[in-house]
């Protein structure tokens, strides 16, 4: 099992944030296909005024680079993407049209020490 932190802004609008809540309490059944089709075994998001931050386990064999492929090849994943822009904006520091930044990990308190950049 591999484990990865990924990070989103969305645009700061109260009505904007409540709706892709909403969106993201029953998603499409094609969507959750999709990300469990790839490899990715679990998936959270979590908020912070319009900080979002994603964490993800996948499965050894997990690639993100299959994983856009996949998405690209796939109608429902591409609409759900272009649709969820309305929604979200990208992170400081994000090449353009990228969404969710991987974020390094630098501390794991199991191993009680800093983690070299992963």
């Amino acid at each position: 099992m591999k484990k990865y932190a990924l990070a989103l802004d969305l645009q700061n609008d109260e009505r904007l944030i409540a709706e892709y809540e909403e969106l993201h309490r029953a998603i499409a059944p094609e969507i959750r296909q999709s990300i469990t089709d790839s490899g990715i075994t679990q998936m959270e998001i979590y908020r912070f005024a319009d900080r979002m931050f994603m964490i993800i386990e996948t499965t050894d064999d997990f690639s993100f680079a299959e994983k856009a492929a996949a998405d690209h090849a796939n109608p429902n994943v591409r609409a759900w993407e272009q649709f969820t822009w309305k929604f979200q904006k990208a992170i400081p520091g994000a090449k353009p049209g990228e969404k969710w930044v991987l974020m390094n990990k630098i501390f794991d308190l199991s191993d009680n020490k800093q983690l070299d950049e992963q």
